[in-house]
């Protein structure tokens, strides 16, 4: 990067953390550094909950999925603004009345310890393991411009944002995170616009997403009832839908952002925008990563995106065979960009005839591409079998440092910072306020002062991001990181949903009853998961109707009595 992106990064990044941290300079209780004193308006609430969702896996990773397999996974959000209508109607008003700190502390009052607890702890794996993964992502983006190890951009990365969010709490996450949203906004905008403006003087926005629609990159709806397939119609009005409840519902990280609004119309207004807002944002990342590989058709990609991966090879015994492959690469792109040229002319004449044999052309070139990639992930296994072979990730970030004009790169690599910055604040600050609330100060230290609570939330943040960045580490095997992380999620998220469900609709099952059921709930879910029985997103609509219907089994059969503390 140029001297002046370096210094738009620098200067972004500094400013975020400079403002969170003076905004927050009040958090001197645990009410404050929790909840931020509730007392944040609805605005802050909306692009707080829209930044700890939209990680830097989400600018790195989307445009690499649409750039790879198309505009698909905007069906994974279709369930979005359903669950944001059920949560304002249920999960709000609840959770204000009670006056909680965390979502888990309703369960004890409906059931039991040992379902808050074993809820608590699904939540503080889970998100142990999905921040990890968010530290990650924007490690990928220092060691590609350093072309250093990510070992190190990893350590860097994760001690910045553990850095203010242990000084500033709640507070300090919220108002980096309205910040950060509206640069983020403005870098998409640009970022879009100059796609189209790289491209060839006769390729206009509508041609290029043409072309890109007939080697089928811009196949966003599929109305197919297949249980297997990812993203379809279904599996994201359905399986998102659940899967989008548990998060915003259950998830710590999510409820308390919008605990912290100033009240329940506040919190609400905050989470029906984001449901409004999310769809189209996500579309337009997807979209960005459409025009990419349309500019790719015209310009040669490289033959790996991960440079740093690439340079290793460069530098191995095997340069001599990866020289033969480059040059069979360069000539199998030629040979592409000959039947551009005619799919070009077929548009122009709306030849359908011509256009449909194009594109057979084109997709057979294009998996004579993906093949000749092939080799070269093979190679790299064979020079090292501990390499990073998906190069997924770095699809937008090559595109991002190779083209765009100086000082928008430094914008748009801040933007993927300012992101992962947020969503990993608001994750440590979640699992702090999990391990102090629900374990600390209810299984350990009852009694305590509230400047005691206040140090030990400082310390569980430090705790759980040496944790997050130890599980970042190993970050680099899991393939599309977007991919993962609700792959995890999934795993658990419908098995917190059942109980919650359960707690708040399915008055005659007692606690004892939902935690036998969960535990095996959480058995079956692992094993079809592992197993791979049904698409990831349909194990959080089995996850959460297996809780409902084993524990009223179980109460039915067993007849538990309710030896609950008392009801909610």
């Amino acid at each position: 990067m140029s001297v002046l992106d370096w210094s738009v990064l620098t200067l972004t990044l500094v400013v975020i953390v400079v403002y969170g941290i003076y905004k927050s300079r009040g958090a001197h209780n645990i009410q404050g550094y929790l909840l931020g004193n509730q007392s944040l308006p609805w605005y802050h609430v909306c692009l707080s909950v829209m930044a700890t969702q939209a990680s830097a896996i989400t600018f790195l990773s989307a445009p690499g999925l649409a750039y790879s397999s198309g505009m698909s996974f905007v069906q994974f959000y279709f369930g979005l603004p359903l669950a944001m209508i059920v949560l304002c109607i249920t999960f709000v008003p609840i959770f204000h009345r009670l006056k909680v700190y965390t979502a888990y502390e309703y369960l004890e009052q409906r059931f039991d310890l040992k379902t808050r607890a074993l809820t608590a702890f699904l939540f503080l794996v889970q998100r142990g393991l999905s921040t990890g993964i968010t530290i990650y992502a924007p490690s990928i983006i220092l060691s590609t411009i350093l072309n250093i190890n990510t070992t190190y951009t990893t350590l860097f990365m994760g001690g910045l944002v553990v850095f203010y969010t242990v000084y500033g709490g709640t507070k300090a996450v919220s108002y980096t995170q309205m910040l950060q949203m509206s640069i983020i906004f403005c870098g998409l905008f640009a970022a879009g616009v100059m796609v189209v403006y790289l491209l060839p003087a006769d390729i206009g926005f509508s041609k290029a997403i043409s072309i890109a629609g007939k080697m089928g990159r811009t196949n966003a709806i599929d109305f197919k009832l297949d249980l297997n397939n990812q993203y379809t119609v279904w599996t994201g009005l359905i399986g998102g839908f659940f899967l989008q409840l548990s998060y915003f519902g259950t998830d710590q990280s999510q409820v308390g952002r919008y605990l912290s609004g100033a009240s329940v119309s506040e919190s609400r207004l905050g989470l029906l925008m984001n449901g409004l807002v999310k769809i189209p944002m996500q579309f337009l990342i997807l979209l960005i990563g459409v025009l990419v590989f349309t500019f790719y058709q015209y310009n040669r990609p490289p033959i790996f995106f991960n440079s740093f991966e690439l340079n290793k090879l460069e530098k191995s015994s095997y340069a001599p065979e990866l020289n033969r492959i480059k040059a069979d690469y360069k000539q199998a792109f030629d040979d592409k960009q000959a039947e551009v040229k005619k799919m070009n002319a077929a548009l122009d004449a709306d030849n359908k005839q011509l256009i449909d044999e194009q594109r057979i052309a084109l997709q057979a070139a294009d998996e004579k591409e993906k093949s000749i990639r092939k080799e070269v992930t093979d190679l790299m296994l064979k020079n090292d079998e501990h390499a990073n072979i998906k190069d997924n990730n770095y699809i937008f970030l090559s595109f991002v440092t190779e083209y765009l004009p100086k000082g928008l790169i430094g914008l748009l690599i801040a933007i993927i910072f300012l992101a992962s910055m947020g969503s990993t604040a608001s994750a440590l600050n979640s699992l702090a306020s999990t391990t102090v609330i629900d374990i600390y100060k209810r299984l350990i230290r009852k009694d305590a002062s509230d400047h005691e609570y206040l140090q030990v939330s400082r310390l569980a943040t430090v705790f759980w991001g040496l944790i997050c960045i130890v599980m970042a580490l190993y970050a680099s095997k899991i393939g599309n990181l977007l991919e993962a992380v609700n792959i995890l999620g999934s795993y658990v998220y419908g098995t917190i949903l059942g109980i919650f469900l359960v707690a708040f609709y399915v008055k005659q099952v007692n606690g004892r009853a939902v935690f036998i059921a969960a535990l095996i709930t959480e058995a079956i879910v692992v094993v079809m998961g592992r197993t791979e029985l049904v698409a990831y997103l349909w194990l959080n609509v089995i996850g959460c109707l297996l809780v409902v219907i084993i524990s009223l089994i179980i109460q039915q059969v067993v007849g538990f009595k309710d030896l609950s503390p008392k009801k909610a």
